[in-house]
Formats: structure tokens, C-alpha cells, sequence
């Protein structure tokens, strides 16, 4: 990775220090893979996120000379070299009786870091402004969080903090070409699904600084998504671009390494061993699925086991929806801005990938936006919440958006919300689990096409989730159960990783819909008291 360019003028990089883009594989090298593979922490994110004392080369140094010696223990080493990053729970439980929406407002300073302290010589790519994180073990910034965390800072009136978050992702662009997965240097090499034009929009609706503004950093990350995708000849595909065998072309997630994970090597390493394919395709195939925002998730995969995951052989809905969205903002900016033939170029973008989307992402018979495996050429079969995401963004027709609605109620639609997809597999992004980021995606997507009575039913299951889970527990969490035998709101399950507290997102999209639902119970709800 280069090391950060120089930002446009209206990015503020004031006390920004230089980024350091080695990742802690490439820079503790053996340490890090014996570190990983000995689980000298529970969680392989732990280690990555550690901050050395003193230079790391040292430390390795130290490493090779006394691994060898025969009372040697890693694990001791590691405590005297490192400091691990620590989560206090606490800091996310309510106190006795304070509401619900009063909860989230005072969580938004817990959840915000700050640029000091940023340590040096770790994993933490400096930013020039504050920042939200979602809580937990994730004490970055996330991409595609943000935007859903964003709804409700603004609901909370802090504005502040969305100007703040607006400057540096204009910066993340402008500093390396995209918006990486997280502000850490692990996640260079993967983005997340591209949310920043969606952004554009919430900061110009709420006054923190025109879209125009914006219309290079835009541009900058469509170059990003499409880098390559002149040079396809059919049937290829090059990074994040696939050039079907009609011309078509569409996106797929992607990274650019295909080693182990960094903050989940272990794990990698062991879903590898149970795959006949070849291990860096494995791998591959796990960095895109993170990339998805996804991870993990039968989309990804033939029978619903990890190993089997084939993430970059599929042309996502989500993902194709989001660029389309970027597309049409940048033609509408561009217009704005004098730029004939940028906004006539985009504009025909925006429209080949409409029509390519609702042309092969699209199933009439079943009446929902499938994903779509172009190494088989074939639609896949099952339905998921990200189905969505046309509506959201506008490129499904009236009709459309109605078959779409009634899959939803028969097929998606739980006692507590939308569940991700219809099958259950153990993964934390399908049923039983939903999620904040797909209820809000489902609610103002059908809301686009005044199917309003089903947006205020799954907008009413949610609120009643999280009101119910929150009155027992004193907290919001990542993600929840909406299907079970107890009839009470619970946690979800599944994945790499027990669930966290905190949580942004959820905090976000149930912010908004209590500022929507004025009268909704869940504005009534209140801390428990023996939390």
C-alpha cells in the first residue's frame, strides 16, 4: 500500500499523523502467524489490535533470539511486549430507569474516539476528525456501519459528529483511493459496500455541507469499484469487475490478498483445511465475504458450510445497487456542476447497470432480486434480505417493488423483524439473526413506493425487539434473535465472535425509527432495575 496523497483543500488533516500501512502480518511476520495459530488470545482480533511497547522490529528481533530457548513462553512474551486493547461492557449498560432513546444519545460519547489517541506503531490508521465506532471489539471505524450509525446521530442532534465523520471519509478516499473496511491497516485491502453516496445525501439533508462538495471523492471511489473494467473481454473478470459472456458488466466484492484474514487467521486457517479448493481461493473467498459486510452468510456459499464459500463467483444485489446509486449520484452532481459529459457518461452507467440488474438479477417467476452466480450462470435460489436494496436506492419499478413486499411478509417476516435469509446455518447473517442496517434498508425501501403498511409492521417488530431486549438487559446489542420458542427478545447467535454490546448501528436505525414512531411503547421503555 502507498502511503496517504495529498487530500483536496476542504479535507481538514490538521495533527493527522503520517500513516504507517504495514499490517501486523507483514511486519511481525512469524510472531504473528505463531501468536494466531497458539491462540495465545481467544479472539484473533485481539492480537492485531495490540499496541507494542516500543519498535515493533525490535520485538521481533527479541522473538527470533528467545523462541528457542527451552523455557521459553509465548504467551508471557507477548504480555511484556504488547498491550491488548480492552472492552468494558459496562460503558454500554444503561442506568436504572433512563429510556431508551435517552440511552442512545449518552452512548454516543462512549462510542466516539478521538484522534490522540491514536497510539503509535499499531494497527490504527490515524483520521483527522472524531469518530463513532460500533462497540465491542470493534473499536474502529467501520464503512458501512457509519452510515446506518449516522441516522440516528442525527436524530440526536448531533451534527458535530456527522461533520467530523463526513470529513474523514472524505479523507480515507482521498488518502488511499477507497474506503477501506475499517480504519485499520488490515483492512487496506478490502472496502465495504460503497455507502458514501448515501452519505452525501444525509449530510446535505441535514445542513453539514453540500453534496457538490463531495462530486472528486465520488468519483474517486467509482474509479475504485470499476478499476479495470475497460480492459474486460467477455467472460472475464479482474478484481472487483465481471464481464459477463453478453458484455454485461456488473460488480462482485473482492480483496486484494488472498491470505488468512488478519483478525481472524485461525479461524481462516481451519476453514481452509476443510476445503478440497485450493487454500489462497479459500481465502480469497473469506476477505470478499467480509468485504460484503455480510460474514458470513449462505449467500456465499453451496450447502451453507464455510468452507464451501464462493463469494466472488456472485454478482451481489446489494452491492450492484449501491454503485448504481453512486452512478446516479455523480451524473446528477456532475450536471450540477457543468460537466456535460461526465453526467452523460455516468447517466448511461446508472442506466446499463438498471437494466442489467432487473434483467439478471431480477426472478419474475418468484417476484424478488436474487444474486447471481456468474461462473454457473445462474441465478442463486435463496432468498435473503438484501433483496431490498433495489428499493432502497429507487431502480425497481412499482410493480416490482410490490412481488417484493409480498415475499417479504410470506418469506422474511419474523415475530421480531426481517430476518437475513430463510435458511439457518450457524452463520450470524442468516435466520435466525436480523440486523439494524437490513431492517432500515427494507423500511425506507418499500416506504419509496408507499407501501407504507408493511414498513410500519417490520418498523413495529424492531422497535419491539430492541425495547424488549433493552428493558431486560439495560442494553443494545449487534444483532437479534427474531425467531424462538421464549417469546422474549434475545441476543443473536452464530458466527466467529460472541455478540457485542454497544452497538452502533443498532443504535442508529433505532434512534430514527423512535424519532418516526413518537408513539410507539419502545419510546416508553426504560432500564431495568437490577441490570
Amino acid at each position: 500500500m502507498n502511503n496517504p496523497s495529498l487530500p483536496s483543500a476542504h479535507t481538514k488533516l490538521a495533527g493527522v499523523a503520517s500513516a504507517d500501512t504495514l499490517t501486523p502480518a507483514d511486519r511481525y511476520q512469524e510472531l504473528f502467524v505463531d501468536v494466531q495459530l497458539a491462540r495465545v488470545f481467544p479472539d484473533s482480533k485481539t492480537f492485531v489490535d495490540c499496541v507494542p511497547h516500543g519498535e515493533p522490529e525490535r520485538i521481533l528481533a527479541l522473538y527470533r533470539q528467545q523462541r528457542s530457548e527451552a523455557d521459553f513462553d509465548l504467551a508471557a512474551f507477548v504480555d511484556a511486549h504488547f498491550d491488548a486493547p480492552k472492552i468494558h461492557k459496562h460503558h454500554y449498560v444503561s442506568v436504572e430507569g433512563q429510556s431508551l432513546r435517552d440511552h442512545i444519545d449518552s452512548l454516543w460519547d462512549v462510542l466516539t474516539r478521538h484522534p490522540h489517541q491514536h497510539p503509535a506503531q499499531c494497527s490504527l490508521l490515524p483520521l483527522p476528525n472524531r469518530y463513532v465506532v460500533p462497540g465491542g471489539r470493534f473499536g474502529e471505524l467501520y464503512y458501512w456501519d457509519s452510515y446506518f450509525t449516522m441516522l440516528g446521530l442525527r436524530e440526536s442532534g448531533r451534527t458535530d459528529l456527522l461533520h467530523d465523520m463526513a470529513n474523514n471519509f472524505a479523507y480515507l478516499i482521498d488518502a488511499y483511493g477507497h474506503v477501506p473496511n475499517g480504519n485499520r491497516t488490515y483492512y487496506l485491502s478490502r472496502s465495504q459496500p460503497p455507502m458514501f453516496a448515501l452519505m452525501v445525501e444525509l449530510f446535505e439533508e441535514h445542513g453539514v455541507r453540500e453534496a457538490i462538495e463531495y462530486l472528486p471523492q465520488l468519483v474517486k471511489e467509482h474509479s475504485f469499484w470499476m478499476a479495470g473494467a475497460e480492459e474486460l473481454r467477455p467472460g472475464d473478470a479482474y478484481c472487483h469487475c465481471v464481464r459477463l459472456d453478453d458484455g454485461t458488466l456488473l460488480n462482485r466484492y473482492w480483496d486484494t490478498r488472498e491470505t488468512p484474514r488478519e483478525e481472524s487467521h485461525a479461524e481462516d486457517v481451519e476453514t481452509a483445511q476443510r476445503s478440497p479448493r485450493q487454500h489462497s481461493q479459500v481465502y480469497r473467498d473469506l476477505r470478499a465475504g467480509a468485504a460484503s459486510g455480510w460474514d458470513f452468510s449462505s449467500r456465499w456459499c453451496d450447502n451453507g458450510k464455510l468452507e464451501t464459500i464462493r463469494t466472488t463467483a456472485i454478482l451481489p444485489v446489494d452491492l450492484n445497487a449501491f454503485v448504481y446509486k453512486l452512478e446516479q449520484q455523480i451524473a446528477e452532481l456532475s450536471r450540477a456542476d457543468g460537466q456535460r459529459k461526465q453526467a452523460e457518461a455516468f447517466a448511461k452507467r446508472a442506466e446499463a447497470r438498471r437494466q442489467a440488474i432487473n434483467r439478471l438479477l431480477w426472478d419474475d417467476v418468484v417476484g424478488v432480486y436474487l444474486d447471481y452466480d456468474w461462473q454457473r450462470h445462474a441465478s442463486r435460489e435463496a432468498l435473503n434480505a438484501a433483496t431490498c436494496t433495489p428499493l432502497y436506492v429507487g431502480l425497481a419499478s412499482q410493480t416490482q417493488a410490490e412481488r417484493v413486499a409480498e415475499s417479504l411478509r410470506k418469506r422474511l417476516l419474523a415475530k421480531g423483524g426481517l430476518v437475513a435469509s430463510e435458511v439457518e446455518t450457524g452463520e450470524q447473517w442468516d435466520k435466525p439473526n436480523g440486523w439494524a442496517p437490513l431492517q432500515w434498508l427494507a423500511i425506507h425501501g418499500l416506504r419509496q413506493y408507499a407501501l407504507d403498511d408493511l414498513a410500519d409492521d417490520i418498523a413495529h417488530r424492531w422497535l419491539h425487539t430492541v425495547s424488549g431486549l433493552y428493558k431486560r438487559e439495560s442494553k443494545l446489542v449487534e444483532k437479534y434473535a427474531l425467531v424462538g420458542s421464549t417469546g422474549q427478545a434475545v441476543g443473536g447467535g452464530g458466527g466467529e465472535y460472541p455478540l457485542q454490546d454497544g452497538f452502533g448501528w443498532t443504535n442508529g436505525v433505532t434512534r430514527r425509527l423512535l424519532h418516526e414512531k413518537p408513539d410507539h411503547h419502545a419510546n416508553r421503555a426504560c432500564a431495568a432495575s437490577d441490570a
